[in-house]
C-alpha cells in the first residue's frame, strides 16, 4: 500500500511538472538528490560497518552473553509464555541488544526469527501475547546509541553529532515504558474477559 501511495506522488508530481512547466526543475532536483542518496548511502555504510564490527568484536569478548544474563530476568517477566531456555528467548534478547546500540539492519533478521520461534510456541496462526509485546516494543524504538543518525549528522558536518543520545535516551525510556504499560493495560483487559 505504501508503494501504491508514493508511485502515485511521484506521478502526480511528474504530470504536474509537465503541464508546469517545470520539469527541467524536477530533473535537476532527481539528480541532485540521487547523488546526494549515494554520498549519504556511503557514509551510512561506513558506520554500520564500524558498529558492526564493534558487535562483532563485543561478541568474541563475551560482552553481548553478559547483556543477555543482565537483561533474561526483566526479558523472561516481559515473556512468560516463552520458557527461559528456548531459542526465542535468544532471539529476543539478541534483538534487543542490537537495536539497543543502533544496529536495526542487525537487528531485523533477529526479529523475525524470534518470531518465527514465538509462533511455532503459540502453534495459532493469530499473534500471541509475546508476540504482541515484541512487536510493541520493536516500535517503541529500544535505542540508547542512534548510530543512524549520528552517522547522518556527521554526513553533513554536525558541530556535535553525538550530542542527540541523551535525548534519544530519554526518548527511548519514555517511549518503551509507554509500550509496556499500554501492552499490559489490554493484556489485562484481554484477561479479565
Amino acid at each position: 500500500m505504501v508503494n501504491i501511495i508514493w508511485a502515485s506522488m511521484a506521478i502526480i508530481g511528474i504530470i504536474y511538472a509537465m503541464f508546469n512547466g517545470t520539469m527541467e526543475e524536477v530533473n535537476k532536483a532527481l539528480f541532485a538528490s540521487a547523488q546526494e542518496a549515494v554520498t549519504l548511502s556511503i557514509g551510512l555504510i561506513s558506520v554500520l560497518v564500524f558498529w558492526l564490527g564493534i558487535m562483532k568484536v563485543a561478541e568474541e569478548a563475551g560482552i553481548l552473553k553478559f547483556l543477555a544474563k543482565l537483561f533474561r530476568p526483566f526479558v523472561t517477566r516481559l515473556f512468560p509464555e516463552v520458557p527461559k531456555d528456548h531459542p526465542a528467548m535468544g532471539y529476543i534478547l539478541s534483538n534487543f541488544t542490537a537495536n539497543i546500540f543502533g544496529l536495526g539492519n542487525a537487528a531485523t533478521p533477529l526479529g523475525i526469527k524470534a518470531m518465527e520461534q514465538m509462533k511455532q510456541l503459540s502453534g495459532s496462526e493469530t499473534a500471541s501475547r509475546s508476540m504482541i509485546t515484541f512487536l510493541a516494543l520493536n516500535t517503541s524504538s529500544l535505542t540508547i546509541i542512534p548510530t543512524t543518525v549520528i552517522a547522518i549528522r556527521m554526513q553533513y558536518d554536525s558541530v556535535s553529532p553525538t550530542e542527540i543520545v541523551g535525548t534519544t535516551i530519554i526518548a527511548t525510556v519514555i517511549s518503551s515504558t509507554g509500550a509496556i504499560l499500554i501492552d499490559r493495560f489490554f493484556a489485562y483487559r484481554e484477561n479479565k474477559k
